[in-house]
C-alpha cells in the first residue's frame, strides 16, 4: 500500500508540472491572440473594400489593359499558397487547412487533369506536403504575428512573376478565416487571374456588411488618370498584397485562438486529473491507515 501511494503522489506531481506548462502556454497564446485579432480587425474593412474594388475593376475593365486581368484559355498549372503554423499544440487548426488543401489539389488532378505547384508558409504544412509527395516550389518563413505588409511582399512578387511568365495559369490561396475565438474556417480563394467572383467569401464579414459593400461599389464610377493601363499597373499588385496580407492576418488570429483554446482545455483536463488522483490517493491512504489500525488491534488482542 505505501508503494501505491508513492506512485499516485508521483503521478500527481507529474500532472501538476504539466498543468503549469500548459497554463503558461495558454497565457502566451492569449497575448499573441489579442495582438493578432487587433491586427485583423484594424485592417479587415480596408481589405474587403480594396478587394471589392479590384473585382469591380476586373468586371468593368478590358483585360488588354493589364495581364493580371486576362483569363487563360487553358489551365495547365495551378499555384496554391498554403498558410499553416510553425508549431503544433493548436487543436485542429493545421489539420483542417492541410486536409482542405490536399483535397483541392487531388480534385484538380482527378477532375481537370491539372497539376498544382505549392508555395508553403509554415513548417507544419511544408512537412505534410513533402511527405505526401506534393511539388513545393517555394518555402517562405512564417512569423508568429505578421505586423507589416512588407513582410509578405517577396511572396506576392513571386506569384505575380510566375503568373506573368506563364509558369502558373491560376493562383489560389488556402488560409484559415478567423470568425471568433472558438470558430475558424479553412478556405481556398482565387487570387489570379483577377475576376469578379460571387463565391469569393469576404474575410470574416457579416452578411449585412457584404450587402452594404456591394451597394457602395455598385454605385461607383471609375475614371482613370492619366491612363487605365498605368493606374492598373500600379494598383493591382498593391491590391494583391493587401489580399495576401489580410489572409495571413486571418490565419495568425485563427492559429493563436486555436492554441489558446487547446491549452486551456489541456489545463482544465490536468486539473480534473489532479482532482481524481487526489481522491484516489486519499482513499489509498485511508485504506493504509485502516489496515495499520487493524494490525495494531489484532496484535493487542493477541497479547491479551
Amino acid at each position: 500500500m505505501p508503494q501505491a501511494t508513492r506512485d499516485i503522489k508521483r503521478r500527481i506531481k507529474s500532472v501538476t508540472n504539466t498543468k503549469k506548462v500548459t497554463k503558461a502556454m495558454q497565457m502566451v497564446a492569449a497575448a499573441k491572440m489579442r495582438k493578432a485579432v487587433a491586427n485583423v480587425l484594424a485592417s479587415r474593412s480596408y481589405a474587403v473594400l480594396a478587394w471589392e474594388l479590384v473585382k469591380k475593376l476586373a468586371e468593368r475593365t478590358n483585360a488588354k489593359y493589364h495581364p493580371l486581368l486576362a483569363t487563360r484559355p487553358q489551365i495547365k498549372k495551378i499555384g496554391l499558397v498554403l498558410i499553416t503554423s510553425n508549431r503544433g499544440l493548436c487543436g485542429g487548426f493545421n489539420n483542417a487547412i492541410i486536409n482542405t488543401a490536399i483535397k483541392f489539389v487531388r480534385q484538380q488532378q482527378a477532375d481537370l487533369g491539372v497539376e498544382a505547384d505549392l508555395v508553403v508558409m509554415g513548417k507544419k504544412g511544408r512537412d505534410v506536403m513533402v511527405k505526401s509527395g506534393q511539388n513545393i516550389i517555394a518555402d517562405f518563413e512564417k512569423l508568429d504575428v505578421t505586423t507589416a505588409i512588407e513582410e509578405i511582399r517577396p511572396l506576392v512578387k513571386l506569384l505575380i512573376s510566375d503568373y506573368l511568365t506563364g509558369k502558373l495559369d491560376k493562383v489560389m490561396i488556402a488560409y484559415t478565416d478567423f470568425i471568433s475565438t472558438l470558430a475558424q474556417k479553412p478556405r481556398i480563394l482565387q487570387l489570379l487571374p483577377l475576376q469578379s467572383q460571387d463565391d469569393d467569401k469576404y474575410l470574416g464579414q457579416a452578411k449585412h456588411d457584404q450587402a452594404e459593400v456591394k451597394q457602395v461599389m455598385a454605385e461607383a464610377e471609375y475614371l482613370f488618370e492619366p491612363t487605365a493601363d498605368k493606374v492598373l499597373r500600379d494598383l493591382l499588385p498593391r491590391m494583391l498584397e493587401t489580399k495576401m496580407y489580410q489572409a495571413i492576418l486571418e490565419s495568425d488570429a485563427s492559429e493563436h485562438s486555436s492554441r489558446m483554446v487547446a491549452m486551456q482545455n489541456a489545463t482544465d483536463a490536468a486539473k480534473d486529473m489532479i482532482s481524481d488522483l487526489t481522491l484516489i490517493f486519499n482513499k489509498a491512504r485511508q485504506g493504509s491507515i485502516t489496515a495499520e489500525l487493524a494490525d495494531i488491534s489484532g496484535g493487542r488482542a493477541a497479547l491479551e
